[in-house]
């Protein structure tokens, strides 16, 4: 892919400000804990009324364009970071409130709620990768080591789409298949087709550690908010980068 086109790497002189990545850069060659990243402008009304694309086909490009860094791209970051950039463009160009349609579970009644997006934080991580940006961890039914990275912003949404392309009827492998990318080494044997025939036969108990495990260490911004309901409940609120949170950018 042609960095030149796709990210803004000619635009430095353009207003823009920094914005903290969660990852703190350990999982780059670059080691940038930040990036600059332009505000969102009138010209770029044209690239999101463009609802026919979808709307994350939209934001992707977008954020292309955003990223004032010539050593960055959207692709190998962290889906952390990707999203503390959104956060931060939603938030510049549209405030920092953001309105949700919830249903109140005491009386089953919609309800509106008032988020302030300003007020999200980057999670405390207790464990730091490696120089690898490796994570290691032990498997709690079969007792083996394994080595885990963290899937990219790019790989996740690759094998999403790979899984689309399944014919109705047929299961999709995305369990292994996410597997089979995030392990790196089992036991300290790193032979790709020797991991593979392994996740075949993994319990799910270690499949399950290790989906909560890379979930937990994993650099991301806290997105669970609580909200106060008609009825007097607290309920948690998981913030989501869907129509709810881009409406305002399709005036809707």
């Amino acid at each position: 892919m042609e960095n030149e086109i796709q990210y803004g790497q000619m635009n430095f002189n353009l207003p823009h400000d920094v914005v903290p990545l969660p990852s703190q850069g350990l999982f780059y060659a670059n080691k940038k804990k930040s990036v600059k990243v332009g505000y969102l402008t009138a010209q770029d009304e044209n690239l999101l009324a463009n609802t026919n694309k979808g709307i994350m086909n939209v934001i992707n490009q977008l954020l292309k364009t955003k990223i004032y860094e010539h050593d960055f791209r959207i692709d190998d970051m962290l889906s952390g970071d990707v999203e503390a950039i959104l956060i931060f463009l939603r938030n510049t160009a549209f405030g920092t409130k953001y309105k949700l349609n919830l249903v109140d579970p005491k009386t089953g009644n919609l309800f509106e709620a008032n988020i302030d997006l300003s007020e999200i934080n980057i999670k405390e991580q207790k464990i730091q990768p490696d120089l690898q940006a490796l994570f290691s961890t032990t498997l709690p039914m079969s007792g083996d080591n394994v080595k885990l990275r963290i899937l990219t912003y790019g790989e996740e949404a690759l094998i999403d789409d790979e899984m689309e392309k399944y014919p109705v009827g047929v299961i999709a492998p995305k369990i292994t298949r996410k597997l089979e990318a995030q392990i790196v080494s089992i036991n300290g044997n790193e032979d790709k087709s020797e991991i593979v025939k392994y996740i075949q036969q993994m319990p799910i108990m270690d499949s399950k550690h290790i989906r909560t495990f890379l979930k937990d260490v994993e650099p991301r911004l806290d997105l669970n908010k609580k909200t106060q309901t008609p009825s007097g409940e607290m309920i948690d609120v998981n913030i989501s980068f869907g129509v709810d949170f881009f409406r305002p950018f399709f005036g809707l």
